[in-house]
């Protein structure tokens, strides 16, 4: 294990010799792209960068790299200055492939972005995440309760990846039959850069095709024959006269399942590592629950950041910060970095569960994009800690985890874990 959380020391490379779009970059452990990211925010808070070249589809035209908190906070809120709609929030273009699996909110802006939202957000109203908070204690405890007698297991598919798989997937109206194939398709969309879920290009783009095909059939399922599920609802949900229609629902399901599942299981995954390497803030999370559940909750996704970028498009020549931008140029918003900016955050390198208040990024910087699943995630995090703390009080990481190789989800493969086995 290595030790807890600490500043990082200098960075590996010069200003000259980062260069974001490469994969060597993600290659690196965490805390050298944590010195790397703080040499930015120190040296070039806004610093082009060339993109990585695609087989098939060649070589984009780079990209400005934001990653002060300020500056990305800036960028999310001015929707109107930085747009998600021309290209997509992916630093590379939208291939023309891709684009009717893609078509999701996350690349729209208004008034098409504010339409779809409103008739999305029915499904994700207070009353709607209030009648989930059973369901989620329930998961919780049936994740729990599978693995208690092993005294070990891995931590990140067995315990972290089950809960939001199972909310998820019960929420939308998933068969049963088909959950494994959720979880196998989420991983090979969200692993675009490691080999050990993406080899090709044809790889990527069949498992949307797989997931849209299977969202078109639920929706359609449910257009017919509605039940008590997500998936009814957004399918009959009518605002202002209109309602989706069966591509936007799909795009929109790829996007709750992709995010909904691998975002919550990064953080639950990423929140017991410190948790092991930081004992006296699990002790004190443990010796009263209720009383740091939320603070704890918000450090926990603050310091995983589990999605580390989104990219977005100047919509007229402006300027960040005094920097000038060009219209049509992109901009990156680095949340990690954001994250760890000592000019938002009092030592930002400590994992402290009392942090308050902790206004990060980890859900999005605002705007009309922040993540609508917010607070359904931060339940899942809370609920599963508690039923952890409860059943498997001394759980604990046993070795380094395996992370994902990406620039865009800040991810564990696989970690270990013991605990003393409990009926």
């Amino acid at each position: 294990m290595t030790p807890a959380s600490s500043t990082p020391g200098a960075s590996p490379l010069s200003i000259d010799q980062i260069k974001l779009g490469e994969l060597d970059v993600w290659a690196r452990p965490d805390l050298e792209r944590e010195a790397v990211f703080k040499l930015l925010r120190d040296e070039a808070p806004i610093s082009f960068h060339e993109e990585p070249v695609i087989e098939g589809f060649g070589q984009g035209p780079g990209f400005w790299a934001l990653t002060r908190f300020d500056d990305v906070i800036y960028a999310s809120r001015h929707a109107e200055l930085f747009c998600s709609s021309r290209g997509g929030s992916n630093i590379g273009d939208i291939p023309g492939e891709m684009g009717e699996f893609l078509g999701s909110i996350i690349n729209m802006d208004d008034p098409r972005h504010a339409r779809l939202r409103r008739i999305v957000s029915s499904g994700f109203t207070p009353k709607e995440l209030n009648q989930l908070l059973e369901s989620v204690r329930t998961a919780a405890r049936e994740v729990v309760d599978n693995v208690a007698a092993k005294g070990e297991c891995d931590f990140v598919s067995e315990i972290a990846a089950e809960l939001p798989l199972r909310i998820i997937c019960d929420m939308a109206g998933v068969p049963q039959s088909l959950r494994h194939t959720v979880l196998e398709q989420t991983n090979i969309i969200l692993g675009l850069g490691d080999p050990e879920y993406v080899n090709s290009f044809e790889d990527l783009l069949g498992a949307f095709m797989t997931l849209h095909q299977m969202a078109s059939e639920l929706g359609q399922q449910r257009l017919d024959e509605p039940r008590n599920d997500i998936t009814s609802t957004l399918m009959h949900a009518e605002v202002d006269g209109e309602r989706l229609n069966l591509t936007e629902f799909a795009s929109f399901f790829i996007l709750l399942v992709v995010a909904g599942n691998e975002t919550t299981r990064t953080a639950i995954s990423h929140g017991m590592f410190e948790l092991t390497r930081n004992p006296d803030q699990l002790a004190l999370w443990i010796a009263d629950f209720d009383a740091h559940a939320q603070n704890a909750v918000e450090e926990i996704v603050r310091y995983a950041t589990p999605v580390i970028h989104f990219r977005r498009t100047a919509t007229q020549d402006t300027e960040i910060s005094g920097h000038p931008i060009k219209e049509g140029e992109k901009v990156v918003l680095w949340f990690n970095s954001a994250n760890r900016d000592e000019r938002a955050f009092a030592d930002p390198f400590n994992f402290d569960i009392t942090r308050f208040p902790n206004a990060h990024a980890g859900y999005g910087g605002g705007g009309p994009h922040f993540c609508l699943g917010a607070n359904l995630a931060r339940r899942e995090i809370s609920v599963m800690f508690e039923e952890l703390f409860r059943r498997l009080p001394d759980i604990k990481i046993t070795g380094e985890p395996a992370m994902l190789q990406s620039s865009f989800i800040h991810g564990i493969k696989r970690m270990p874990c013991t605990f003393t086995p409990a009926a």
